[in-house]
């Protein structure tokens, strides 16, 4: 057994359970590095500002040092993290102007405050002087906040089930809890009034078709979904869309995020799709085929693994945010299925 740091009450331990223990303790230890350094970098690369002198966007996260675990020692979780983030930023102003800048988070940690944490931002050498950098001062580091609580919260549920806390007669319990991440409201849809399911625990799950007809051809309504400018021009907003396999995929606010998963140009495209407002880590899987007509091109979609109290809200949300503003956006109309 090793510990953090000399007197320091948190022990790493190997999961393990003693069944010698005359006080029916149950320690465990998980470790979630793996899973914390992808959160991270998927929630920061969401982050986007913008106002009256042009926009903002964390492009990479360029370092991402730490580890972070659970323990349950003695009946009580213990959440460890400890990151050192670095990431770049990108600012365009209404001039078309580029500008480059860094992002440094020094100690993103279990001992510090969320609202006293270290976010610096600076332009890189040699980039003249903007008012960009003053939004992401403000404005990006709000969001860089929000982002890293968003990390915190889901932490502290994804990977909870199975650590057993032990009660006051002897009887062991899970700890439940449910991931609260904080989004702000969009207009895709309205988010589901009921309480979002406990991390880990089984949902029923539905499965839905859709059929639309488009006036262009496969080829041009591939790259609809696929090519970032496309798909902020149809969303009127910013996106993040990396049009390649394993590529992620942010749009409305954030509310919309996924990753592509099979990528067949012309033909094909199927992707993990969720809504934020779902439980953690539970993504629906979406295939689109598309198939040409010569005058036009039938697009059919099957989306299966839906919460079933969301399948209404989703199939709503795809007709009317997605194939209906596509058709407003770049003149595609054609009959409704």
């Amino acid at each position: 057994m090793a510990k953090w740091g000399e007197g320091d009450p948190r022990w790493i331990v190997e999961e393990r359970a003693d069944a010698t223990n005359v006080n029916n303790w149950h320690w465990t230890e998980r470790d979630v590095t793996s899973w914390s350094s992808d959160k991270l970098k998927e929630l920061l690369l969401g982050v986007y500002v913008e106002n009256e002198e042009g926009s903002c966007e964390i492009t990479e996260v360029s370092k991402l040092e730490g580890e972070a675990s659970i323990n349950n020692r003695k009946g009580k979780l213990i959440f460890f993290y400890e990151w050192d983030v670095k990431a770049t930023w990108k600012g365009t102003s209404n001039m078309g102007v580029r500008y480059t800048g860094n992002l440094e988070v020094p100690n993103l940690s279990d001992e510090n405050d969320m609202d006293e944490l270290d976010i610096s931002v600076t332009l890189c050498k040699d980039e003249p002087e903007t008012p960009l950098i003053f939004l992401m001062k403000q404005e990006g580091v709000k969001k860089i906040r929000t982002a890293l609580r968003s990390y915190v919260d889901c932490l502290k549920t994804e990977f909870t089930q199975g650590m057993i806390l032990p009660t006051a007669n002897g009887v062991s319990k899970q700890q439940e809890s449910q991931c609260s991440v904080k989004v702000d409201k969009t207009q895709f849809g309205s988010a589901s009034s009921a309480p979002r399911p406990t991390t880990g625990v089984k949902i029923p799950t539905c499965k839905f078709t859709m059929k639309e007809t488009f006036l262009t051809s496969p080829e041009e309504l591939y790259r609809v979904f696929t090519n970032q400018e496309m798909v902020q021009a149809f969303t009127h907003g910013a996106a993040l869309v990396e049009g390649e396999k394993g590529g992620k995929f942010r749009l409305l606010d954030g509310n919309v995020l996924g990753e592509f998963q099979e990528l067949v140009p012309e033909q094909k495209i199927v992707m993990k799709w969720r809504y934020n407002t779902w439980p953690c880590e539970h993504y629906a899987t979406v295939t689109i085929n598309l198939t040409d007509h010569g005058s036009d091109t039938e697009l059919s979609m099957e989306c299966k693994g839906v919460p079933g109290s969301e399948e209404e809200r989703t199939r709503e949300g795809w007709q009317r945010y997605y194939f209906e503003a596509i058709k407003q956006t770049f003149g595609y109309g054609a009959r409704l299925y």
